[in-house]
């Protein structure tokens, strides 16, 4: 019998519990904030931006490429979400409306937050997300 491949969650809360980091800690070594880290073991990221991966690695001392082997490759064929949905969706997070958005490729809810950032000029930038509760259609 094959032995079921872990998930980019389970592989970054072991490999963190397994070199003694708690969360904040994971945090600290790596730059990353502790509600990036919270995103990832929560499952709610399947695919990290390189950038991410990069500073992951240099955390938990592994390679980025130990990390990329855990993640989950989006296959959503984007001509069936449009440009048009995806800022209605945005929209609507930003709007607090986020009751009734559903998947656009499997009609699951979507769970949403929006991430608060600065910019250059130290200005509050507001960012919606969104991610399927059943596959893995996200908004980043």
């Amino acid at each position: 019998m094959e032995e079921q491949k872990k998930s980019l969650s389970e592989y970054v809360r072991e490999t963190r519990e397994k070199a003694g980091f708690s969360v904040q800690g994971l945090s600290k070594k790596s730059g990353l904030t502790v509600e990036q880290i919270e995103d990832i073991e929560a499952g709610k990221d399947l695919f990290l931006p390189a950038t991410v991966r990069q500073k992951l690695a240099k955390g938990l001392k592994v390679n980025p490429c130990d990390i990329k082997e855990y993640e989950r490759i989006l296959l959503v064929s984007y001509d069936a979400v449009t440009d048009k949905y995806i800022k209605s969706v945005k929209r609507a997070i930003l709007d607090g409306e986020t009751e009734n958005l559903r998947c656009p490729i499997c009609s699951s809810k979507l769970t949403t937050k929006v991430v608060r950032l600065l910019d250059l000029e130290n200005n509050i930038a507001l960012h919606p997300k969104a991610q399927c509760s059943k596959c893995s259609f996200q908004i980043k």
